[in-house]
């Protein structure tokens, strides 16, 4: 599954994604900004692997199956562009509104927004056809995710 997905991201014209492909994109895009910081911790994997569980209605080992998969791609992916296109052709808007608000939840999970997750989160929202107002938006609702309701 991983082979064929950097195959498919590595072509010079993707093919829209299928669902399971999406999926293991979407989290491979959730570790590349965990990791961007160069301080991947238990915080940020177990916020990625709660957000899989919750989105995709998977068993907690099931998610942390998936995140895995999504560590061993995201390390052989190619550059972010390619990778944040092919999630954007292949995933309705409503969709990468939630995958936006879901990278601020990584973002927010360890307490420490850097000059590199900060970078991405410009990068990011922007390749997936969101716009700063919609970003910020899912920040302010990740952020009273994060945070127990509280603002």
């Amino acid at each position: 599954m991983i082979r064929s997905l950097l195959s498919k991201l590595s072509q010079p014209d993707p093919s829209p994604l299928g669902d399971d492909d999406a999926r293991l994109a979407i989290a491979a895009l959730l570790v590349r900004l965990a990791r961007s910081d160069h301080a991947y911790g238990a915080t940020e994997i177990a916020e990625i692997t709660r957000i899989l569980s919750h989105r995709y209605g998977l068993t907690p080992d099931a998610a942390a199956t998936l995140r895995q998969n999504a560590e061993k791609l995201e390390a052989d992916a190619p550059d972010t562009v390619r990778f944040t296109n092919a999630v954007k052709d292949g995933v309705p808007l409503d969709d990468r509104i939630a995958v936006i608000e879901a990278a601020w939840s990584v973002v927010l999970a360890d307490g420490v927004r850097t000059m590199e997750e900060d970078a991405l989160m410009r990068m990011i929202p922007r390749f997936l056809g969101i716009t700063d107002l919609q970003s910020n938006e899912a920040r302010l609702r990740a952020s009273r995710v994060i945070n127990g309701g509280a603002d």
